[in-house]
């Protein structure tokens, strides 16, 4: 059977189900369930609103919304059709967290999906935005983070930044760098690359250059939206203009979430000695892991399963909802995102070439959701 037939076959009839977590199989057990005895927890959530994390699955429930405009190395392929993304999605959720996800796809424009997610509130514990297309997905997120009062994550850009920062953080480490002398260069200035930038700045890098497919992103130029100026006021702290090879050459780290091939062997053996390359885009990344330590790349990740050090978004998501829900946090800091970058990368006692990141079978949730709460 072939790869298609074999996921086809596997997704038909859908990757989720509800199951009840009380007995039904008497009259009184229907009575306590539903009518009559409901009536007694409604009236306790009325009387206290916070009730409903002890009387309902509140405690325990996200939501991952999407508009399915940026799907994974699909692109913009709409809502329903990014379904089964969102069902693998909450598949993750529950088996590394134990927490219920469910997917909620909705077509709207920015506005409409905005009030249709802020009115989920009395229903989740938490929200986690999935395959927004940027500039569109911080809009998003920030109107989301003002109006509600439970714990908004967007995933791309946060998740990514936390797992990229706990390899860099151990691969530094492999090459007997610190992060105050690495120069990192950032191919894509989207949701990830973005918010990658963001996390390294407040651990003091030398400097971030960052490109996206016009070349190094400068305070001149006048085609930037008010992210990519905002970026071009926090990094970049010579204002080199250039191309993306440009900005690599010299560089001790680069970090790609862009687009397929858009790395040359040469252009990796332009980096500094000891050089760090991520090559995160998917499924096909900046440059073959193989061909990068030809290059002269002393520590290669990739977003890929088929490599060692896959950087993957799995590592820090459900540690980081599971703290924020049993704390019940009504946002996801800054703080608590660095702790939860730290407690991925400590768990790599003794961090080699080939393992930056741990496995996330190896208990990785518990370890960040008890980062997560300590940071709150």
């Amino acid at each position: 059977m072939s790869g298609r037939d074999a996921a086809l076959r596997l997704h038909r009839g859908g990757k989720l189900a509800v199951a009840s977590k009380v007995p039904l199989k008497t009259q009184r057990d229907l009575s306590l369930a539903y009518t009559p005895g409901v009536a007694e927890p409604c009236l306790e959530i009325k009387r206290n609103p916070d009730a409903a994390y002890d009387y309902t699955s509140k405690w325990n429930s996200v939501a991952i919304a999407t508009d399915g405009t940026a799907v994974l190395g699909l692109g913009n392929i709409g809502a329903q059709a990014s379904l089964p993304v969102m069902e693998g999605k909450a598949l993750l959720f529950k088996k590394f967290a134990d927490i219920d996800a469910y997917p909620i796809c909705v077509n709207a424009d920015e506005e409409t999906f905005v009030e249709t997610v802020a009115s989920l509130e009395p229903t989740f514990g938490g929200i986690n935005l999935e395959d927004l297309a940027a500039p569109h997905c911080f809009r998003v997120e920030e109107a989301l983070k003002r109006r509600m009062k439970i714990p908004v994550f967007h995933d791309d850009q946060h998740g990514t930044a936390i797992v990229a920062t706990a390899a860099l953080t151990n691969a530094l480490k492999v090459v007997g760098k610190k992060m105050p002398d690495a120069r990192i260069a950032i191919s894509g200035a989207g949701a990830a690359g973005t918010a990658i930038a963001k996390m390294l700045l407040r651990r003091n890098p030398r400097d971030v250059v960052i490109c996206d497919s016009h070349g190094i992103i400068t305070r001149d130029r006048a085609d930037l939206n008010e992210y990519k100026n905002e970026l071009a006021r926090i990094t970049n702290r010579q204002n080199a203009s250039g191309t993306l090879a440009d900005a690599m050459e010299g560089a001790d780290v680069f970090i790609g979430v862009s687009a397929p091939g858009i790395v040359a062997r040469k252009m990796v053996s332009s980096m500094a000695p000891d050089a760090i390359v991520f090559a995160m885009a998917n499924p096909t990344p900046e440059i073959m892991p193989a061909e990068a330590k030809k290059a002269g790349a002393a520590v290669v990740a990739s977003g890929r399963s088929d490599y060692s050090n896959q950087v993957n978004n799995v590592l820090a998501f459900p540690g980081v909802f599971r703290g924020a829900l049993d704390c019940r946090a009504r946002q996801i800091t800054e703080k608590m995102k660095d702790a939860a970058a730290d407690a991925i990368a400590g768990l790599v006692k003794k961090p080699t070439a080939e393992k930056i990141v741990p496995s996330v079978f190896e208990k990785v949730a518990p370890a960040v959701a008890k980062a997560v709460i300590k940071a709150r």
